[in-house]
């Protein structure tokens, strides 16, 4: 039998206030055990919570960029279980009256995936297992979350994958979270249910939970799907339950039976008042998000005739699309601004966060002032990727490590002079470009870029040399 997927994606990212959803204490992520909390964050009696108003404004900046309805009204609510990592005995979230609703995420394919909600609530601590005992850190509780949650209209775990990776480009984007799934401040809980191919009915599903990597969820759904599929064929039924993934043995296994809503018996809290969020506050949140990415993506292929290749290599990180563009706006070039961004400044990121964080030493200004030195042709660009990495290394500017000599150029008298003694000086090489061997003409650059220290353009001495080799009889 053929069995089609469903899946819909549950997805926590921890916003990057300065403090907790309810209190003053601290969301540096790390510290010591304990030291990040307070009475409030730890459920103490006679404690009350206060609604961290930056954390309703992040959470109508998340929806606004994955195009919700933002609900002008709403309120907080009480989710009710008894766990070690939650002293109170219950998470404060919302239910019935989340902040947004009705939103999307377009795959490359066209397909949308549809957003049901995106709610605010606080998470909870951390449970430590060492050596036979449980320890709980309650560092992490009462950090603000928001929690978007997907349609079921995922079919495949690569567009899961898809999904998700393009989620967290967005929230990175809109300066909401840095979305870093290794430190936990995204994390998925990927829901999965099989059903016979051409029937609308769903089945049941299993939720695997806190899933802290892209190619995790693309590896814990294949896993599942084939656990789930292994069942039917045998003639046995899906139990609904909550899965953990193993990324070892690259297996899912069951942690516990899966609630309902109705078993968290929700009612609104009654420490926090309800709130409004004004259309104007809606506006001017609007108004202050950037170009989102996947628009400056098309901008960049469209409008700045970048490669597609090249355009996707920098629309991924905004500031960097930040330095790029200031640069063109100081009259570099788009050609070779890009190529130097994603060539040399590139080679000297080792990881995907260096390129996040973009910590350069030198502004756009001074990389606008080298490239535009090559885009006169006074240098050529070995001498740009050189001098570039210098100006990295040591945050000056080009004219500390050019000299006025090294921008007198190549006359093209001159040059032509070079490619001549180039080709007397290398006699098989001129026979092995003219039987079509093409590489040969490489051994002619090294004599012409040691007579003129590196100056020479190489695409026109390659051009007068090829011209001169078809004039040889």
């Amino acid at each position: 039998m053929r069995y089609e997927v469903v899946c819909g994606i549950e997805t926590h990212i921890e916003l990057a206030t300065n403090t907790k959803i309810f209190c003053n204490c601290t969301t540096a992520f790390g510290g010591d055990p304990n030291t990040h909390c307070c009475p409030v964050c730890t459920g103490q009696p006679g404690s009350l919570p206060i609604l961290n108003k930056k954390v309703v404004e992040y959470a109508v900046r998340a929806g606004l960029a994955v195009h919700c309805k933002i609900n002008n009204i709403s309120h907080m609510d009480r989710k009710n279980y008894v766990y070690p990592d939650l002293p109170k005995a219950y998470q404060i979230s919302q239910y019935d009256e989340p902040i947004c609703e009705h939103g999307y995420i377009d795959l490359d394919s066209g397909k949308r995936i549809g957003i049901t909600r995106i709610h605010i609530e606080e998470d909870a601590g951390k449970l430590v297992h060492e050596n036979g005992y449980t320890y709980v850190d309650y560092n992490r509780g009462g950090v603000p979350l928001i929690e978007i949650v997907s349609e079921p209209d995922i079919s495949s775990p690569e567009e899961a994958k898809e999904y998700a990776e393009k989620l967290q480009l967005i929230m990175r984007y809109v300066g909401i979270s840095d979305c870093k799934m290794q430190e936990g401040s995204m994390r998925c809980d990927v829901n999965v249910s099989l059903r016979e191919a051409g029937t609308k009915e769903f089945g049941t599903r299993t939720e695997t939970k806190n899933i802290n990597s892209l190619n995790f969820i693309q590896k814990a759904m294949y896993a599942e799907i084939e656990r789930q599929t292994d069942i039917l064929e045998a003639g046995g039924t899906i139990v609904q339950e909550t899965m953990r993934y193993d990324d070892v043995s690259d297996s899912v296994s069951p942690m516990r039976e899966k609630e309902n809503s109705d078993d968290y018996r929700y009612f609104p809290d009654p420490d926090i008042i309800r709130f409004e969020i004004s259309q104007d506050k809606v506006e001017e949140i609007q108004g202050s998000l950037p170009e989102l990415p996947f628009d400056k993506l098309e901008r960049y292929i469209t409008e700045l005739q970048l490669p597609e290749g090249t355009a996707k290599q920098l629309f991924k990180y905004r500031r960097i699309t930040e330095f790029f563009e200031e640069a063109l706006a100081e009259g570099a070039s788009i050609k070779n601004a890009s190529n130097l961004i994603t060539g040399t400044i590139y080679a000297s990121m080792s990881t995907e966060e260096d390129k996040e964080l973009f910590k350069v030493l030198i502004s756009a200004k001074q990389f606008a002032a080298l490239v535009k030195l090559l885009d006169e042709k006074k240098i050529n660009v070995k001498m740009a990727q050189g001098t570039l990495q210098q100006m990295l290394e040591s945050g000056k500017s080009a004219e500390e490590f050019i000299k006025a000599e090294d921008m007198e150029g190549i006359s093209e008298a001159d040059l032509t002079k070079l490619c001549e003694e180039a080709i007397a000086a290398n006699p098989k090489a001129v026979e092995d470009v003219k039987a079509g061997k093409d590489k040969a003409i490489n051994s002619m650059f090294g004599y012409i870029m040691k007579q003129t220290k590196g100056k020479a353009d190489v695409k026109q001495a390659e051009a007068i040399i090829r011209e001169l080799i078809s004039k040889l009889s």
